[in-house]
């Protein structure tokens, strides 16, 4: 990789950071420790830019390292933790009224998200949130297209079951 390329990637990836703190918060349900995760895989990106190939997407690579980093984490603390309470948001100069029924339905939605199992909500986060088509998912979580397809509509399911109360957060039983 030469200078120019290396200072392009290294604006992409800082470009990045928004989408790559809303994956980590998403698996680590505590902003704290998805801004630790953001650094730590970030210095791996940095360290091993080697293991980069210039003009393939960035964002699952990255995506990639930031999961494996956190799994890797988890093996090591087997440490869980809460989702932050969505209501504590800041929403100076809003509307009462629809601050207040977006803060409910957010809420809805954490819980939610919180209740589903890990595989989930990593490929809800991917494809719902930051918009990977399926095989970058699938590349970003080193799993097959089929196997991503399927989480992802469990996920749905599940997810529009909860918030509308059609099971409760933790007993949803699918997989």
């Amino acid at each position: 990789m030469d200078v120019d390329e290396f200072e392009e990637t290294k604006r992409e990836m800082i470009a990045l950071l928004p989408r790559l703190r809303a994956f980590a918060r998403a698996l680590t349900r505590d902003q704290a420790m998805a801004d630790d995760l953001v650094q730590l895989g970030c210095e791996k990106a940095l360290r091993n830019l080697g293991g980069y190939t210039p003009g393939t997407r960035l964002d699952a690579w990255l995506f990639r390292i930031i999961r494996n980093s956190w799994i890797d984490d988890r093996r090591a603390q087997r440490r869980f933790q809460l989702v932050a309470d969505p209501t504590e948001l800041d929403t100076m100069g809003e509307d009462g009224r629809d601050a207040i029924h977006a803060r409910l339905e957010l809420r809805d939605v954490a819980r939610a998200m919180a209740g589903m199992e890990q595989e989930q909500r990593e490929v809800l986060m991917l494809i719902g949130v930051n918009g990977m088509r399926y095989r970058e998912a699938a590349e970003a979580l080193d799993i097959p297209i089929g196997t991503v397809m399927s989480r992802l509509s469990r996920a749905r399911r599940a997810l529009a079951a909860m918030v509308h109360g059609e099971t409760a957060p933790g007993k949803q039983g699918i997989r």
